[in-house]
C-alpha cells in the first residue's frame, strides 16, 4: 500500500491559547507531503477536510480509500482538488487521462471510482498537492490552468503585499459542492500573503507554501485577535486553519501559496477582516 494517513481532531479556541510551539505544530502543521512513490494524507476533523500530497515516481499511484472514510472508494462521498507543484504529470479519472502541468489544477467530483496519479518523467516527478472535502452531489471533472483562473491583483510594494490571487477551483470557474482552491503569487519584494488578516466562521482553510527559496522561510500567523500565535513554515509544507483562527503569513522572501477552503458557503468574499492595528490594542 502506497497511501499513508494520520488523523487530527478539532481544537477549541480556548484550548489553542495554551498551546506551545510543539502542540501548535502537532495539531496544525503538515509536512512530508511529497515522498516519491507515496500518497501522504492528513484527515482533519475540522470540516472533515483532507490535506495531502501524491508524488508518483517510476510507477503510477492510485488514490486508495482509507479506513477513516469507511467507503469502498476514496471519492464515494467526497470531492477532490489537485494542483501540480512539480514536474509534468497526468491524472487519470475513471479511464480518462488529463495532462496536468506545473501550477495546473484538476477538480474531481464525488463518485469517481479510480483516480491515478502519474509522472511524465520519474527523474522530475509530478507533485500533486491535494485537498478533499465531503460532497453531497457529483460535479464533472474539470481541468483548470492559470489562464482559466479568475485573477485579482492586490496590495502594493509599499505595503510589502503586492500579489496576484488566482482563483482556480471556485464558483464561476468550476462547479463544486464546498471545496474551493486557488493560488496566490507574491511579487518580488513583497512578503505578506493576506493582509488584512481575517477569519470566516463559515469555512475552514488550509495554506500550502511553495516556491520558498532555499534558505528562506515563512512565518504563518494563526489564533485569535486577542491571542495570536505563529508557526514557521518551510518550502512545500501546509498548515490547517480552524474556522476561529486568522490565517496570514510573512516570509523572508516572496513565495507562492495555495489556499483551500471548505464549509457552508461558496462566497469567497465572506470574511471578517482584522486590520493590522487591531492586533495592537
Amino acid at each position: 500500500m502506497t497511501t499513508n494517513y494520520t488523523e487530527r481532531y478539532a481544537v477549541h479556541p480556548d484550548d489553542g491559547e495554551g498551546y506551545n510551539t510543539r502542540r501548535l505544530r502537532e495539531n496544525f502543521h503538515v509536512g512530508g507531503l511529497f515522498k516519491p512513490g507515496e500518497i501522504n494524507l492528513v484527515y482533519s476533523q475540522i470540516d472533515r477536510f483532507i490535506v495531502g500530497g501524491a508524488c508518483p515516481a517510476d510507477q503510477p499511484l492510485a488514490l486508495e480509500t482509507i479506513d477513516a472514510l469507511k467507503a469502498e472508494h476514496f471519492l464515494d462521498r467526497r470531492e477532490l482538488g489537485a494542483v501540480n507543484v512539480g514536474g509534468a504529470g497526468r491524472i487519470t479519472v475513471d479511464g480518462k487521462t488529463h495532462d496536468i502541468a506545473y501550477k495546473e489544477a484538476l477538480y474531481v467530483g464525488a463518485g469517481a471510482s479510480d483516480v491515478v496519479f502519474e509522472s511524465v518523467d520519474a527523474a522530475n516527478p509530478a507533485k500533486f498537492y491535494l485537498n478533499s472535502a465531503t460532497a453531497h452531489h457529483s460535479y464533472p471533472v474539470k481541468k483548470v490552468g492559470l489562464d482559466d483562473a479568475i485573477k485579482v491583483e492586490l496590495g502594493s510594494l509599499e505595503t510589502s503585499n503586492h500579489r496576484v490571487i488566482n482563483k482556480l477551483l471556485v464558483h464561476g470557474v468550476v462547479e463544486t459542492c464546498q471545496l474551493q482552491m486557488g493560488m496566490t503569487e507574491l511579487k518580488p519584494g513583497s512578503v505578506w500573503n493576506t493582509m488584512p488578516a481575517h477569519t470566516h466562521s463559515r469555512r475552514m482553510e488550509a495554506y500550502f507554501y511553495f516556491e520558498v527559496p532555499e534558505g528562506q522561510a515563512v512565518c504563518h500567523f494563526m489564533g485569535t485577535r486577542e491571542e495570536s500565535r505563529h508557526i514557521w513554515m518551510a518550502n512545500e509544507q501546509a498548515v490547517i486553519s480552524p474556522t476561529w483562527s486568522i490565517h496570514s503569513g510573512a516570509g523572508t522572501s516572496n513565495y507562492t501559496f495555495i489556499w483551500g477552503m471548505a464549509g457552508e458557503n461558496l462566497d469567497y468574499d465572506d470574511m471578517d477582516k482584522i486590520n493590522p492595528t487591531d492586533f495592537t490594542s
